[in-house]
Parts: C-alpha cells; structure tokens; sequence
C-alpha cells in the first residue's frame, strides 16, 4: 500500500476547490471544474495518509478528509474491503467520485411507474483516474460495490454538504425508504496545514 509522501496535494486542492466554490457558480459549474480538480488529485497515489486508507471486516469505511468550515463541501476517502458493498441508497447533494486504487461497480436505479425502484442501465466500472458526477437533479439514487472479491479499492469522494451530518435515505428495491445519517469512520482528521517539513527543506 502507498504511503503518504505528499499530503500538500491535498490541501492544494482543498485550497482550489474552496475558490471554485467562493463566487457561487451554478451547479453544472461545480461538477465539471471540480471533478476536473479531483481528477488531477487521483492522478497521483501518494498523498493519502495511510491511516485513511485502511478496510475494516464488518463494512465499508467513510473516512472525513477535510470538512469546509462553512459545510460548503467535505472530502471522504471511501474504503472498501473485498466484495463489500452499500445498500442502495441516496445522497440529496451533489457529488464527485474519483477513483484511487483498485475499482468499484456503481449501479444507479430508478423508480417506476408503481413506485419501486429498478436497475438503470449496466453498472459503471470505475478504475483509477475515473471521476463520475452526482447529482439529485439528474437522480442520485445508486448501490456501489467493490469491485474485487480479494482485494482493497478506495475512492475519494468530495459532497456538497458535510456528508456525514446529511439526512439521506436507503431503499429496498420496493421502493419503501429508511432515513439514515452516516457519520464517518474516524474522530480525527489528517493534518494536511502543517508546512514545517516542507519549508525546513526549502
């Protein structure tokens, strides 16, 4: 596994995503400058902490990267042990998923007609490099899964809200919901504004 050598890339892009979103661009603004910006984050594989990036056995991690101080965005790297998987679920607010190592499946749904809820098209594989948008305007409602049996992938996924403190909901295929909030992981996050040994080598 990487380990982190270069944790200013983060805080470059917390940094330029933050401007992204300072003079209030429209939504489709938001997703296509900033997951340009995500994708040159996962472009390169040595800045996460490899605290952050560690599967657990009993399910999925959410690990909080960044949160904005005025909740404008959080930044979450998501990890996923072999064949683990979400419930179908949504978000409510936009988002970006990049994808870092490995690889995950990403199938959105639908409700029909009756009110239940179906597969929307084949699953989206995503690989490393791979950034796809959400948002509840086009129908954010997707199950997502790792796409190995016998290995770790993680995805870096940035919301426009603190995610973690969200109302959302996950669905059975009936289409009958169950609110839920989703917290995070972990109860301390990754000091990416310490610039000492940087500038001691300057």
């Amino acid at each position: 596994m990487p380990t982190s050598k270069n944790p200013g890339r983060l805080r470059d892009f917390v940094t330029a995503f933050a401007a992204l979103l300072e003079n209030k661009p429209p939504q489709a603004q938001i997703l296509h400058d900033g997951g340009a910006l995500l994708q040159q984050l996962i472009a390169v594989d040595d800045w996460l902490p490899d605290a952050y990036a560690q599967p657990q056995p009993e399910r999925y991690q959410q690990y909080l990267l960044h949160a904005d101080s005025a909740e404008r965005f959080s930044i979450v790297s998501f990890v996923w042990g072999p064949g683990q998987t979400t419930p179908i679920h949504d978000h409510t607010v936009w988002g970006l998923i990049g994808m870092l190592r490995g690889a995950e499946y990403a199938q959105a749904y639908r409700r029909s007609a009756g009110g239940s809820l179906q597969a929307e098209g084949a699953p989206l594989k995503l690989t490393p490099g791979t950034v796809e948008t959400l948002s509840p305007e086009a129908g954010d409602i997707h199950q997502v899964r790792n796409a190995f049996a016998d290995s770790v992938s993680i995805s870096i996924h940035v919301y426009g809200a603190n995610i973690g403190a969200v109302q959302r909901s996950v669905y059975a295929e009936d289409g009958s919901s169950k609110a839920f909030i989703s917290g995070y992981s972990n109860s301390h996050l990754p000091n990416i504004w310490d610039r000492s040994s940087e500038l001691k080598k300057s």
